[in-house]
């Protein structure tokens, strides 16, 4: 809204036209003192026009200067939080500014599980690696269990033969 509102009101606007009326004052002038006076004379009214010119470049930076500390004072109010500001929110929204704020309680709850998540993702190839040779390990392991088994099925059908002979 800043821009928009400089655009319809440039801030320069005044100090052009002040400066072309100056430019037009120096060349009448000028061609006033050339015709009349003698070169030393038009060299002195130079430095006059110089003078104009330099008391509108002052004018102008004091403007600008008003300007900029306007333009600081308003982005430091709008940077400045407004976290102990009451914000006047209509009745119709109170419910729905409720519900918003347990989902966002809620969120800044689950927040640090789904970081721990989103760090261990580069993790991942490792962890199935990890898992493979388990799951490998386990196989084995089943195997030689059911190879036990088996031996201790055998073992006990003997000792019932030579118990029951």
């Amino acid at each position: 809204t800043l821009d928009l509102t400089c655009r319809r009101t440039p801030c320069f606007v005044k100090f052009s036209e002040m400066e072309e009326m100056v430019n037009m004052e120096a060349e009448i002038n000028e061609d006033k003192f050339c015709s009349c006076f003698s070169r030393t004379l038009g060299s002195t009214s130079q430095f006059y026009f110089i003078g104009k010119k330099c008391e509108i470049l002052q004018d102008m930076n004091r403007h600008l200067e008003a300007i900029l500390k306007e333009k600081r004072a308003l982005r430091k109010r709008l940077i400045k939080h407004k976290c102990q500001e009451s914000l006047p929110i209509e009745a119709t929204f109170h419910k729905c500014i409720v519900e918003l704020l347990t989902e966002a309680v809620t969120f800044i709850e689950k927040l640090e599980s789904h970081l721990q998540s989103v760090r261990s993702l580069p993790q991942i190839p490792h962890m199935m690696n990890n898992m493979d040779t388990t799951l490998s390990k386990t196989e084995v392991l089943m195997i030689e269990l059911e190879e036990l088994t088996e031996q201790i099925l055998k073992w006990e059908e003997v000792q019932k033969e030579v118990y029951s002979n």
